[in-house]
């Protein structure tokens, strides 16, 4: 087959959005085209349209009037919408996680993580259109007396380049569900896992015109939306930094916020755990993806009695990881997704090494493939220890007590991941006191399913506002209440 005849066949043909965004139809955006680059090459993959402020503006003038028949259609029929969409990601899943291993750097077991995870987002989402639509309350008055759940009516989805397409996929598929119409616009530089796949999807499964549009943009176009009268709600992942700007936005503009922020995950290492599956959990929870996820595990707090141990285990395991090109063999860690990224990671690494950290692994790069790295000798004020890496780096400290433990776990300012690795009876007494949105018992910090509630406290953002059924409904919808009397009522005026 030729290389034509394969990208005509292909269903994420490049001759159907190269250089556009997506309104009620492939269009050219106002601003310039981008081009995607594979960070493991340089090579270009595609080129993007671009929007502007004034595309994002005009999308949320269209998405609200598309938006009262989206809310009116059958919920059965966007239940098979939703269904199709999954279905999309199952069918299509060798080809979409080829441009996840590309675009993002990621190993072949995280893109095709990416794509199985993105199908059940779908399938989950697919029940919530025949969800209970609200309660019966009791009163006093002689009528009947109802809270129900309303669509909120236009959702604006702004997600990272790390998991670009279950980060998108996460709010994007049960606002359409519950009747929203959305407008999604990718990070930049994974414009096509985050963003062209599921405007695909959605468009293959018979999604009407208007309901879902792609908006490939930059900080302004981002701020547009955030600014647009139409967009009730923003769904916002990325940087605890960005995050702060896009809810100061919200807030002065009466929206609803929901922000999925970064991380300075705690993995706690128990007296007695076993030291070669604690160093197992602590390599995949620090190393995966390059460290490139808000989940990471950037604190290893482990007992004193094992901290020798644990350090010579996850050394070994650091120093033996391949690194390199995902698509050019087998490997367990690509490319930093670009030299800004990059460039953080190392200065977090030598000014850690300034302040008295050593350097056990790792600490080195060649070009964006960074080598994993361990680091001992720290204090709480190490940049290493409170900053959010977002690479992989895993700097490992000492505890004697739980409390103590505790104490430092809560010292940081961001709270959404923490995992306890050991006796479960001393790990459930240990997580009643940590604050965190998440707290996983003998597993890593990593950790996502399509049913469960995400989210983190403090500086990761504003509970959980993602996953499930609760979580989704009170995320997408507005409540609303409503009586009802058999004639009018009769009042004193």
């Amino acid at each position: 087959m030729t290389a034509t005849e394969s990208e005509q066949t292909s269903i994420l043909n490049p001759s159907l959005w190269d250089g556009k965004i997506y309104t009620t139809g492939w269009t050219a955006g106002s601003a310039e085209p981008i081009e995607v680059k594979e960070p493991a090459t340089g090579s270009v993959l595609a080129t993007v349209g671009m929007a502007s402020a004034a595309d994002a503006f005009a999308a949320a003038t269209r998405a609200a009037k598309a938006q009262k028949e989206w809310a009116a259609t059958k919920p059965e029929d966007r239940a098979a919408i939703l269904r199709r969409a999954g279905d999309f990601f199952v069918t299509h899943a060798a080809e979409l996680g080829e441009w996840v291993q590309r675009e993002t750097g990621a190993i072949g077991a995280k893109a095709a993580l990416e794509t199985h995870v993105a199908a059940n987002e779908c399938f989950d989402a697919a029940g919530l259109p025949h969800h209970p639509a609200g309660d019966v309350l009791t009163s006093n008055a002689d009528h009947w007396s109802f809270a129900r759940r309303t669509p909120a009516g236009v959702v604006a989805v702004i997600s990272p380049f790390n998991f670009p397409l279950i980060l998108s996929i996460r709010s994007v598929a049960p606002a359409l569900a519950l009747g929203n119409t959305v407008i999604l616009k990718p990070d930049p530089r994974t414009p096509v896992s985050g963003g062209v796949m599921i405007m695909r999807a959605f468009e293959e499964a018979g999604l009407p015109a208007g309901v879902l549009q792609l908006l490939n943009g930059g900080a302004e176009t981002g701020a547009a939306l955030t600014e647009a009268p139409e967009v009730r709600i923003i769904s916002f992942t990325g940087s605890t930094a960005a995050g702060r700007k896009v809810g100061e936005a919200a807030g002065r503009n009466l929206k609803r916020a929901h922000l999925e922020l970064g991380g300075n995950n705690a993995l706690i290492v128990l007296p007695g755990a076993d030291l070669a599956k604690a160093a197992s959990a602590g390599a995949f929870g620090s190393f995966l993806h390059q460290g490139q996820i808000c989940m990471t595990a950037g604190r290893h707090l482990v007992h004193e009695s094992l901290t020798n141990g644990y350090v010579s285990a996850l050394r070994e395991k650091a120093e033996h990881l391949p690194v390199g090109d995902p698509m050019s063999g087998q490997v367990a860690l690509g490319p930093i997704i670009d030299d800004r990224q990059r460039d953080n990671i190392h200065r977090i690494v030598e000014e850690a090494k300034a302040a008295g950290a050593t350097v056990e692994a790792g600490g080195t790069y060649d070009n964006l493939f960074y080598s994993p790295t361990v680091l001992t000798g720290l204090d709480k004020e190490n940049p290493a220890w409170a900053e959010e890496i977002f690479g992989p780096v895993a700097p490992v400290m000492g505890f004697s007590t739980l409390e103590e433990a505790a104490e430092i776990v809560n010292s940081s300012e961001y709270g959404l991941s923490v995992s306890i690795l050991g006796d479960v009876g001393e790990a459930m007494k240990l997580a009643d006191m940590v604050h965190s949105g998440k707290v996983h018992i003998n597993e890593q910090t990593v950790m996502d399913e399509s049913n469960a509630p995400f989210g983190g406290v403090g500086a990761s953002g504003t509970g959980s506002r993602f996953g499930g059924y609760t979580a989704n409904i009170e995320a997408f919808t507005e409540t609303q209440w409503l009586t009802v009397r058999p004639d009018i009522a009769p009042y004193p005026f």
